[in-house]
């Protein structure tokens, strides 16, 4: 298993295993968009470079105008933090949970940080029937019995989102039972506007709802962390004030300010590219005997045809140079269950071509 330290995008680790060097793989264990980052980034962080000189603005007012703009939001009502797992701990201080619930298979870091600052963790867990949703029933139920509960929207590993109405159910639980319901939209992005199923517009009748946004993965800058989560403002000041200061960078932040400027080109075309690739590599991958979840993120979740496994594809592709992230842990999902980012055409047919040429061999 390459996921060391319990996630993708290891290359450090794959190097080690596979003897290349970090830069010769191509990268499929790591959602970031292959667009790359926006137009004028790289340009706009040399010319910051003179400012590391200095702190960065401890309170990112220059971000927090343009997040607030972006989502016509308070701006006391942002949080910004180094990445979205900075935010969710910040959650979990602020509010010091016994009991949080999460809603499995899905992101490592909800039990993990739920853990580490003491809580007890408690779980439901989707069905292959309903693409490894819950049924919002049994949410309800973990709302109740819980006092912090994390959804993916949409969630990692299978990409699939919970649609409003059910958030909506899920929500008015949440404050029927002074539950906080934290919903990661960490990569609602690469989702159509008008295709996105999010609470961020009606947020102000939820007072124990909060969103958690990523800008690493759809401006392509994870080496900066960079996320931010937006709440009713005595959460996020609650928040901000378990915050170490000056946890996030001046040249995150300028990189932030950057990409919020980028414009609906640079956004459209991500979009665009997104969704044709990723039909592209569910066809291929369905030809080729994979079940294939119908997510709708920058990634996908299949299970491998036997006799393969996740570990045995895994160590078949890396010492081809080619990393694929393993599902085999995640609870509710089985041996076999890998997901692959979804990146441009070139990269994308390298998998394809690789992948059939393992399958039709040996596997060692």
């Amino acid at each position: 298993m390459l996921e060391v330290y319990g996630h993708g995008g290891d290359v450090e680790s794959a190097a080690l295993r596979f003897g290349l060097k970090p830069g010769q793989f191509t990268d499929f264990s790591a959602n970031i968009n292959p667009l790359g980052p926006p137009p004028g980034m790289l340009e706009g962080l040399r010319a910051a470079l003179p400012e590391i000189i200095r702190y960065p603005d401890p309170g990112h007012r220059a971000l927090l105008s343009l997040l607030a703009e972006r989502h016509s939001v308070q701006q006391a009502g942002i949080c910004v933090g180094n990445g979205a797992a900075e935010i969710m701990a910040l959650i979990l201080l602020a509010v010091a949970p016994s009991k949080v619930g999460v809603v499995q298979p899905c992101f490592s870091e909800y039990e993990t940080l739920s853990r580490q600052f003491g809580a007890e963790v408690h779980a439901v867990c989707g069905t292959a029937e309903l693409d490894y949703r819950a049924e919002p029933e049994q949410i309800v139920k973990l709302v109740a019995s819980s006092d912090l509960v994390f959804l993916g929207q949409p969630n990692n590993p299978n990409g699939v989102q919970y649609g409003v109405r059910q958030l909506r159910q899920l929500a008015e639980a949440a404050e029927r039972h002074g539950t906080y319901f934290v919903i990661d939209e960490a990569f609602i992005d690469f989702i159509p506007p008008e295709q996105r199923q999010s609470l961020l517009p009606e947020l102000e009748r939820y007072p124990h709802v909060i969103l958690v946004r990523s800008m690493t993965k759809f401006y392509a800058i994870p080496g900066l962390r960079l996320g931010y989560g937006i709440a009713h403002p005595e959460m996020a000041a609650a928040m901000r004030s378990k915050q170490v200061t000056w946890s996030v960078n001046i040249l995150a932040l300028r990189a932030g300010e950057i990409s919020l400027q980028a414009g609906e080109e640079y956004e459209s075309a991500t979009i665009a590219a997104i969704a044709a690739e990723r039909e592209y590599l569910r066809t291929e991958l369905v030809c080729m005997g994979c079940e294939v979840t119908p997510g709708e993120a920058n990634y996908l979740l299949l299970r491998l045809p036997e006799p393969w496994t996740a570990g045995t594809m895994q160590e078949a592709l890396g010492r081809r140079g080619v990393l694929v992230r393993s599902c085999a842990m995640y609870p509710g999902l089985g041996g076999s269950h890998i997901r692959v980012a979804v990146k441009d055409r070139a990269a994308n047919a390298i998998l394809i071509r690789e992948m059939e040429q393992v399958m039709g061999g040996e596997q060692g």
